[in-house]
């Protein structure tokens, strides 16, 4: 099964309107990395986990399946960026202390991804995988109009693959050990137009538009939302999920 790429035409997007994942996460998630050699962001996107790695890693690796989106990543002295797909890199074997994989890992062919994790992961390596849920919103008008949009416009747009990050991965295989998991959150404080571009970054929006000659699905909520918005900057609430496992 090909990697799916559900994120090149809307990589500008992506970049601006996508969250940031909080210190909090990464607190978590280093002390249990022994080693800081080197780190492989698989599925990079924008690159915005691979930047904060290289401020504690002296390498970081870093690929994608979409060009588009490596053209929006931050250049840093210590980040290598490449075209590659999660399953084939061009990695010498037990090359990494530290995988993460964010938002990213229910796109993947899980038995060749996690081939590819044993060959380059050095002995006792952590691989992180993580992702976030649809946001909630501070009123109950806000969030019905928003799961409206969520469940019933889009559900004929979303990839089957989708519905790995509503369970949270829980039907995902991870043969991995000393398994942890954790959650977080992330609050945006974003105006309706925010909010708007945020839902056109989504898969779906972006399999609606390749079915209907380019058209905005976003454009079907938009009066709606932004009445019920008004003009002011309203909180996002983000739930982030994550696990690590350690590659034996």
């Amino acid at each position: 099964m090909p990697t799916l790429d559900r994120f090149s035409t809307q990589a500008a997007d992506y970049s601006r309107y996508r969250i940031a994942y909080p210190a909090e996460l990464y607190d978590w998630l280093l002390p249990q990395v022994e080693s800081r050699e080197r780190a492989w962001d698989c599925a990079t996107g924008n690159g915005q986990v691979a930047a904060v790695l290289a401020d504690s890693f002296v390498r970081v690796d870093a690929t994608d399946l979409s060009q588009n989106q490596l053209a929006q990543a931050p250049a840093r002295p210590n980040i290598q960026y490449q075209r590659a797909t999660a399953e084939h890199t061009p990695f010498p074997n037990q090359r990494f202390d530290l995988i993460t994989v964010a938002q990213a890992v229910h796109w993947f062919d899980s038995e060749a991804y996690h081939r590819e994790v044993r060959r380059v992961a050095r002995p006792g390596a952590v691989l992180a995988e993580w992702g976030y849920n649809l946001c909630r919103l501070e009123t109950p008008e806000l969030n019905r109009v928003l799961d409206e949009f969520h469940d019933v416009t889009s559900a004929p747009y979303w990839d089957a693959n989708r519905r790995h990050i509503e369970n949270e991965y829980a039907n995902l295989p991870f043969p991995f050990a000393d398994v942890r998991h954790a959650r977080f959150a992330v609050v945006k404080h974003w105006t309706a137009g925010d909010m708007l571009n945020y839902l056109r970054t989504w898969s779906a929006t972006a399999n609606y538009a390749r079915q209907h000659a380019g058209a905005d699905m976003v454009a079907l909520v938009a009066d709606e939302l932004r009445q019920l918005w008004g003009p002011e900057a309203r909180p996002a609430t983000f739930p982030v999920f994550v696990r690590t496992g350690r590659v034996e």
